[in-house]
C-alpha cells in the first residue's frame, strides 16, 4: 500500500470527486433496468385471462384454473430469478462485470416484449414467459450489479455507492405505483403499455453501460490485463499515477493464487468462508424474510377501513417513505456503519409488527385503531429501508475477496430469491389461517435476525477487502471479534496514510 493523493479533491483511494460524482450517476443508471415492478390490479389480469380463454374454448375460464394461472403468473417471476442467480459467480466470471450486465438486458427486452404483446396475441402463456425472463433478468441484476459498484466503489464511498443500487429499486417501485393508476396506464386498454415499459431502462442502460469502464480489479486480479486495469483506474480516480492501487491489487492476487480456486461447495467446506457466508444467507434472509411484504399486503384494507377514500394514493405514500429513507441510509451508511443500521432497521421493524398486531387485533372494536396501523405501515417501511432493504446486498459483496467473491453473490442471491419465492407462495395462506396474528411471526424472526446481526456481524465500514477477509481468517468463528478493531482507520485513506495494517 502507498500513499493516496493529497489533493483537497481526493476522497478514499485518490478517487477525485468529480470522477466520484460522474460515478455516481452511471452507477444510477447500471441499476435502473433493475428498478421496474409492476404491480398490475388481480382484476385485470383476471378479466385478461378469461377473454383468452373464451375466445380459445367458447366459455368461461374455470375458477381453479384461473387460480392456478394467476400463481404461476406471480410464482415464475421469482423462479426466474432463483435460476438466474445461482449462475452469477459463473457469468461475471466468464464474461466480466460489464459485458454480464449488457447482455443481461437480453432478458429484460425478451420479458418486456413478450408482457406487452400477451394482450395483443391473447396469449397468457406469453405473460408468464415474460414474467420468468424479467424475474432472470432481476436475478443477475440482483448480484452483478452490487458486485461491481462494490469492486469499482473508493473504501470511503462503498457504502453509499451500494446504496443507490436500492434507491434505484424503490424509485422504480413508485414510478410503477404512479403510472399503474387507472387514470395513467392501469386501465384495461393501457396495461400492455405499462409492462413494455420495462424495456425503457433496458435501451438506458445498454446506451450509457458502455461508458463504465470494466471492474479494475477483475481485470487486474482474474484476467491479468494490468494495461486495461490501469486504464480503468486512471478512469475512475482522474489521475494518472494508480501505483499504490494496483500495489493493494497485486497484494490480494498474491493471496488469491496461494488458495485453490473457490467453489460453492468450499464456501462451506472451509472454515475460512464458512463464517461469512453463513452472514451473507442469513442478512439476505432478513430482507425477505422481515414481513415487508406482508405489510404491503394488508395495506390497502388497512387505509380503506381507516376511511381514506383512495387506498392507492395512501399505497403511493408508502411508496414514497421508501424512497425517502432510501436516501436517509445514503447519508447514514458511511457514518453509523452497516451494522449499526442494519440493526436499528430490524429493532424498528420489530416494534412496529407488534404495533400492528396489537392494532389490527383491536381494529373491530376500537375504530381509531386504524390509524396506529397506518402509523406502523409507514414505520416498518422507513425502518426497512434504513438497513434491511439496502444494505444485505452491497455487504455480502464487502465480506468476500475477489475470489469468492462471485460464489458468494451467487449463492446469497440463490437464498434471496428462494426465500422471496417462499414468501410469495405461502403467505396468503399463512395470513389466512393466522389473520393479523402473522405479524407475531414476523417479530420474531426479527427479533431472531437482530440477536445474530449484534452476535455474528462484524462493521465493514472503512476496511478494505483485504482486512475484512483477513478478520475471518484470524479469529475462529465462535470467538470472531464484531467490531473488527473499529480503533483502526476508519477509512482506507487513512489507512493508505499511514494507519496500522
Amino acid at each position: 500500500h502507498c500513499h493516496a493523493g493529497t489533493a483537497q479533491t481526493d476522497l478514499g483511494a485518490g478517487y477525485s470527486l468529480p470522477a466520484i460524482t460522474k460515478e455516481k450517476s452511471l452507477i444510477i443508471v447500471l441499476s435502473w433496468s433493475h428498478i421496474i415492478s409492476l404491480l398490475l390490479p388481480f382484476q385485470i389480469i383476471e378479466a385478461d385471462y378469461n377473454a383468452t380463454w373464451v375466445h380459445r374454448y367458447g366459455e368461461p375460464i374455470p375458477t381453479g384454473t384461473l387460480t392456478t394461472l394467476w400463481s404461476l403468473s406471480v410464482a415464475i417471476f421469482s423462479i426466474g430469478g432463483m435460476i438466474s442467480s445461482f449462475c452469477v459467480g459463473v457469468i461475471s466470471e466468464w464474461l466480466g462485470r460489464r459485458k454480464a450486465m449488457l447482455i443481461n438486458n437480453l432478458f429484460a427486452f425478451i420479458g418486456g416484449g413478450l408482457m406487452g404483446m400477451a394482450k395483443i396475441s391473447q396469449s397468457f402463456e406469453m405473460m408468464i414467459l415474460g414474467r420468468f425472463f424479467i424475474g432472470a433478468f432481476c436475478g443477475l441484476a440482483s448480484g452483478l450489479v452490487p458486485m461491481y459498484v462494490g469492486e469499482i466503489a473508493p473504501t470511503s464511498l462503498r457504502g453509499a455507492l451500494g446504496t443507490l443500487h436500492q434507491l434505484a429499486i424503490v424509485t422504480g417501485i413508485l414510478i410503477a405505483q404512479v403510472l399503474g393508476l387507472e387514470s395513467l396506464l392501469g386501465s384495461e386498454e393501457l396495461w400492455p403499455v405499462l409492462v413494455g415499459v420495462t424495456i425503457l431502462p433496458t435501451v438506458l442502460q445498454m446506451v450509457l453501460l458502455p461508458f463504465c469502464p470494466e471492474s479494475p480489479r477483475f481485470l487486474y486480479i482474474i484476467r491479468c490485463q494490468e494495461h486495461h486495469a490501469k486504464s480503468g483506474l486512471r478512469r475512475l480516480t482522474g489521475r494518472q499515477e494508480v501505483g499504490d492501487m494496483l500495489a493493494e491489487m497485486k497484494e490480494e492476487k498474491r493471496r488469491m493464487d496461494m488458495e485453490r480456486k473457490v467453489s460453492i461447495a468450499e464456501l462451506f467446506r472451509s472454515p475460512m468462508y464458512r463464517q461469512p457466508i453463513i452472514i451473507a444467507i442469513l442478512l439476505q434472509l432478513s430482507q425477505q424474510l422481515s414481513g415487508v411484504n406482508a405489510i404491503f399486503y394488508y395495506s390497502t384494507s388497512i387505509f380503506q377501513k381507516a376511511g381514506v377514500q383512495s387506498p392507492v394514493y395512501a399505497t403511493i405514500g408508502a411508496g414514497v417513505v421508501n424512497c425517502a429513507f432510501t436516501v436517509v441510509s445514503l447519508f447514514l451508511v458511511e457514518r453509523t456503519g452497516r451494522r449499526t443500521l442494519h440493526m436499528l432497521g430490524l429493532s424498528g421493524m420489530c416494534g412496529c409488527a407488534i404495533v400492528m398486531t396489537i392494532a389490527l387485533a383491536l381494529l373491530d372494536s376500537v375504530p381509531w385503531m386504524s390509524y396506529i396501523s397506518m402509523l406502523a405501515i409507514f414505520g416498518f417501511v422507513a425502518f426497512f429501508e434504513v438497513g434491511p432493504g439496502p444494505i444485505p446486498w452491497f455487504f455480502v459483496a464487502e465480506l468476500f475477496s475477489q475470489g469468492p467473491r462471485p460464489a458468494a453473490m451467487a449463492v446469497a442471491g440463490f437464498s434471496n430469491w428462494t426465500a422471496n419465492f417462499i414468501i410469495g407462495f405461502g403467505f396468503q395462506y399463512l395470513a389466512e389461517l393466522c389473520g393479523p396474528y402473522v405479524f407475531l411471526i414476523f417479530a420474531a424472526l426479527l427479533l431472531f435476525f437482530l440477536i445474530f446481526t449484534f452476535f455474528r456481524v462484524p462493521e465493514t465500514r472503512g476496511k478494505t477487502f483485504d482486512q475484512i477477509s483477513a478478520s475471518f481468517s484470524q479469529h475462529p468463528p465462535a470467538m470472531m471479534d464484531l467490531d473488527m478493531e473499529l480503533s483502526k482507520p476508519s477509512t482506507e485513506l487513512d489507512y493508505l496514510g499511514g494507519g496500522e495494517p
